[in-house]
């Protein structure tokens, strides 16, 4: 496994992964087989990937370990959340930075694989950069 890749390096496998997935299956497809097959994808590329990885919140002292799960980390440093939607909501991309915020990490790919084209899918979410 790689793990001394920078974010950037670990988004570009990503995105290009992504491209390749969504050009042989295309748009419309559930999202946990995108994440079923994007996981093997990046796993057959050396890379160290956790599906559905527990976020744990802190409040007031208390530790809530089953807050949230993120459909995808990568190398310990890039969370992926993944749709299959018409449309991407605001809420999406608020939800995305506070995973960063709560893993104390600082890229996110938001992908929406139900796009005629994936480029216009993919959002990069920065936390403190």
């Amino acid at each position: 496994m790689n793990n001394s890749l920078s974010e950037n390096e670990i988004a570009t496998i990503v995105v290009d992964s992504c491209y390749h997935i969504h050009k042989e299956l295309g748009p419309g497809l559930l999202e946990s087989i995108y994440e079923e097959i994007l996981f093997d994808e990046l796993f057959e590329q050396g890379l160290d990937v956790t599906r559905q990885a527990i976020v744990p919140l802190e409040f007031r002292g208390k530790v809530y370990s089953k807050a949230y799960r993120t459909d995808l980390v990568v190398n310990n440093k890039v969370i992926l959340e993944l749709k299959s939607v018409e449309t991407v909501l605001p809420v999406h991309q608020k939800t995305l930075l506070t995973y960063l915020r709560l893993m104390d990490l600082k890229l996110g790919l938001l992908i929406n694989f139900n796009e005629s084209l994936i480029k216009n899918g993919i959002q990069r979410i920065v936390n403190r950069l």
